[in-house]
């Protein structure tokens, strides 16, 4: 652990975590944010966000650069579209973006991206 800030971690496998600790919706932002750098397809979770296994520190600088003022809201699911209450009568868009609102924790990824991040590369025992 890194008091001091976040974390990303590199195993010997070659599978690369931005340890956040902030929360699923603050981690859904941010991988909503940092398109360029996460892993396709991932699952979003509430401690980390997996990265492309090719992101150094020289590539973590370029996408978070001026992110900030940036910031994207989660992608929706179409199933929690369909399972959203009175959705039927809302245009989908609409219904989308009603989602993505209540999915999304700007305040809480805008602090994360103010931290220090430390990388570490991390060796088996």
């Amino acid at each position: 652990m890194h008091s001091g800030g976040t974390l990303i971690t590199r195993t010997s496998g070659g599978q690369v975590r931005w340890w956040t600790w902030a929360g699923h919706r603050a981690n859904a932002t941010l991988a909503a944010t940092l398109g360029t750098v996460v892993a396709p397809a991932q699952r979003v979770n509430d401690c980390w966000i997996r990265l492309r296994e090719d992101v150094d520190r020289q590539h973590w600088k370029q996408a978070v650069a001026d992110v900030s003022d940036q910031l994207c809201q989660p992608d929706v699911d179409q199933r929690a579209v369909k399972g959203l209450k009175f959705g039927e009568a809302l245009p989908p868009r609409l219904a989308q973006a009603t989602l993505a609102t209540r999915f999304a924790d700007l305040e809480g990824a805008q602090a994360v991206l103010e931290e220090p991040v430390r990388f570490v590369t991390l060796t088996p025992s």
